[in-house]
């Protein structure tokens, strides 16, 4: 349970860890604890090329594998504590890799596969990389590209390895080690601690080059062995499925890859290509997904852009009731007889369909990587499948945060993960101590430094692994703290809009409703140092169809639809809808719709998807200005 950490300071909240740690917890140890539990039980599932059916492979059969392919990178003559690095979409390869060196003693690089080429050179170069694994040839293009002398950019380690997933690297591995004596894994897994350097994570960053997040084995480790345990209806159920499709170079897939191998029975399966999902969820039939908010978002609005004329209407009402419905649960009476009867009815018309678009068998979806939102919270809730909403950072190893089956309140980010302080500052910034927190950015004391309050500052309360740094992290996120140790966001510290008027503004509350349209791709929120605030608007191109079609509109691209002005009333619509959720000098007085979109190919999305908000309003300042231009007595 949560406690409150100090009688004399109510900001402080710390969850004690539920089970005890240890030096011995390292990776490599979690998945031989794994196979000494349950060696037979299934582990993975692999999606066959042929007929798409979803072969399962144990957890001893998969631990074989790994030894085997970390027995060929010995063979390659990558020593303890080399960097190996791995640019490929979300796969069985992927993770098998992951294990493999970890196996081997090495150190894991994730690249996302969307990285330009100046960004595989600095991550390169960086971490030192000795071997980089990629998936096809167009990525090792990518990266042999980037091993020539440039005076610009630091050099690309002379000696660097590459191998190409699409050229039979897996079993060019295997070959190699078959004469490498498995005694040499042994000794290299034993002489592990969870102290010991396990990966380093690029964060993606809003701004300049990334900052490599140095995590531990017993970052890792300890944090994913307690979340097993102390979220056992999602983690510890008789039937436990996830499939993966968040990028794993996201920090935050390769938390949930490591806790199924936690958990005492948890299956995992990979999807690769997001465009088959809906197939593969109901070909996997998961039990719980994980996904940023975006995902469900996207859901949403696309069953309330299908239900055209009287059906939308439907939809629609069903929506309202599961809101009503979920809300009901929070209230010390709950649901009334009538609500439960209508949810009964919406759920067999409409509910239903939606879980079978999530696989069928989804309870639980854990959302992260941004704030969802009330509405869909509660949305989500009330057509039975319970969103538990966390919070965390690259630098605390993924979540720090999450809200529970059995204490959820929705709208907030839930209580602290075992062994884990939330603390808030003076200003409202949120600090974090704990098992899970990194030890400091690669070769940047500088940075490490100022991520981190002064000594002097950080009292003596908080939980403190030995594993990773002491003292207490500045998130740079703004939030509050409620009576029951529950975390809600508010805001980025940097992103803090002022206004002219001196407004302080946070433009992530009107940015999330606006996205909640099915119109709405992205929301740049403006305004700092101008009279009021404004917003630049992104069509979403996949969403735009099904909308035009279901308001008997002819068809149009998103560069015709930006001007079109039925599409700009609804979107004026949505704005006012979104502008009921603050005062009136945080209201959005004015906005524009671009004619193109915010992606990870233009540079204005970081690979997590989030906005590069300096970048955006570098290459829309002529827009921006022109917002204020049209207003009155403005300039």
């Amino acid at each position: 349970m949560s406690r409150n950490a100090s009688a004399t300071r109510a900001r402080e909240y710390t969850t004690e860890l539920v089970v005890p740690i240890h030096a011995g917890m390292t990776t490599p140890w979690v998945l031989a604890q794994r196979v000494q539990r349950n060696p037979h039980g299934a582990l993975i599932a692999r999606k066959s090329s042929v007929g798409g059916r979803w072969r399962e492979m144990s957890a001893e059969a998969f631990r074989n594998h790994v030894r085997e392919v970390a027995a060929g990178l010995v063979a390659r003559g990558l020593r303890p504590g080399d960097r190996l690095a791995i640019m490929a979409h979300t796969s069985y390869e992927w993770t098998l890799l992951d294990f493999a060196a970890w196996e081997a003693g090495l150190v894991v690089v994730p690249v996302y596969e969307t990285s330009s080429a100046e960004q595989v050179r600095w991550i390169l170069s960086d971490a030192a990389v000795s071997l980089i694994v990629v998936e096809d040839e167009a990525m090792e293009t990518v990266v042999a590209s980037v091993r020539g002398q440039d005076e610009d950019a630091p050099p690309v380690p002379p000696d660097l390895q590459i191998l190409c997933l699409a050229k039979e690297a897996v079993t060019g591995l295997m070959a190699a080690g078959k004469g490498v004596d498995h005694a040499e894994l042994d000794l290299r897994t034993a002489a592990l601690t969870s102290s010991d350097l396990a990966t380093i994570v690029y964060t993606s960053g809003t701004t300049g080059r990334p900052k490599g997040a140095e995590l531990t084995h017993g970052n890792l480790a300890h944090l994913c062995v307690n979340t097993s345990e102390y979220v056992p209806e999602v983690l510890a159920a008789p039937q436990v499925r996830t499939l993966l499709f968040l990028p794993l170079a996201h920090v935050l897939a390769r938390f949930v890859e490591i806790a199924i191998v936690c958990s005492r029975a948890g299956v995992v399966g990979h999807a690769p290509d997001v465009r088959n999902l809906v197939t593969d969820l109901a070909s996997f039939r998961p039990t719980f997904i994980i996904a940023v908010p975006r995902v469900f978002e996207k859901i949403y609005n696309a069953a309330d852009a299908r239900a055209a004329g009287a059906k939308q209407k439907v939809f629609r009402m069903a929506a309202k009731t599961a809101i009503a419905y979920s809300r009901a649960l929070d209230t010390p009476t709950g649901p009334s007889a009538i609500l439960r009867a209508r949810r009964a009815t919406f759920d067999r018309l409409v509910f239903s369909t939606l879980r079978k678009v999530l696989g069928g068998q989804v309870t639980h979806v854990i959302s992260g990587g941004g704030p969802l939102g009330e509405r869909l919270g509660h949305f989500y809730r009330g057509a039975g499948v319970t969103v538990l909403e966390g919070y965390g950072l690259t630098e605390t190893a993924a979540p720090c945060t999450v809200n529970l089956p059995s204490a959820t309140r929705i709208g907030s980010v839930g209580l602290p993960l075992p062994g884990t302080s939330v603390r808030l500052a003076d200003d409202g910034e949120i600090l974090v101590r704990g098992i899970g927190v990194f030890r400091g950015y690669h070769a940047q004391p500088g940075a490490t430094e100022e991520s981190f309050l002064p000594a002097v500052q950080e009292g003596v309360d908080g939980a403190d692994s030995g594993t990773g740094h002491p003292g207490w992290l500045r998130t740079g996120d703004i939030g509050s703290l409620d009576e029951a140790g529950f975390l809600r966001i508010t805001g980025r510290k940097k992103e803090l809009i002022v206004t002219a008027g001196g407004k302080n503004v946070a433009p992530a509350a009107l940015e999330d409703r606006l996205r909640g349209h099915p119109l709405v791709s992205q929301v740049l929120v403006v305004g700092d140092n101008r009279p009021c605030i404004a917003a630049l608007i992104t069509l979403d191109a996949e969403m735009l169809p099904l909308w035009l079609e279901s308001h008997a509109l002819e068809q149009m691209d998103p560069v015709q639809a930006a001007a079109d002005p039925r599409v700009r009333a609804a979107l004026e619509r949505a704005v006012a809808r979104a502008n009921e959720a603050v005062s009136r000098a945080e209201s959005i007085r004015t906005f524009a719709v671009l004619d193109g979109d915010f992606t990870i190919a233009n540079g204005l999305l970081t690979p997590s998807l989030k906005v590069r908000r300096a970048q955006a309003c570098e290459r829309f300042a002529a827009q921006i200005d022109a917002l204020y231009d049209r207003l009155p007595n403005t300039r």
